[in-house]
């Protein structure tokens, strides 16, 4: 993962009259990015984010393989998920 490319600001983007937008060029090249790929959208409160299937799939990957050591982290004292805030 390259984080220096993960801060980059690539410049302004235009929405069209379709509701299209032209990414930069210097980020299509640095993310290589071509004509057809898809992008993802999301919506993060006022602010829109796009990722490619695959780099979402692997950080998916990199997240799954972490898990038991997230779950090590979070503690087997917690009360499962689903019985939050149910009282006994």
């Amino acid at each position: 993962m390259n984080h220096a490319r993960d801060k980059k600001l690539y410049g302004l983007a235009t929405i069209g009259e379709k509701g299209q937008i032209v990414v930069p060029a210097e980020a299509r090249r640095a993310l290589r990015l071509k004509k057809g790929d898809k992008l993802l959208v999301f919506g993060l409160g006022d602010m829109i984010a796009f990722a490619t299937p695959s780099n979402l799939e692997k950080m998916a990957g990199r997240l799954a393989e972490r898990l038991s050591a997230i779950q090590g982290i979070i503690g087997k004292n917690q009360l499962p998920y689903a019985n939050r805030g149910k009282r006994k």
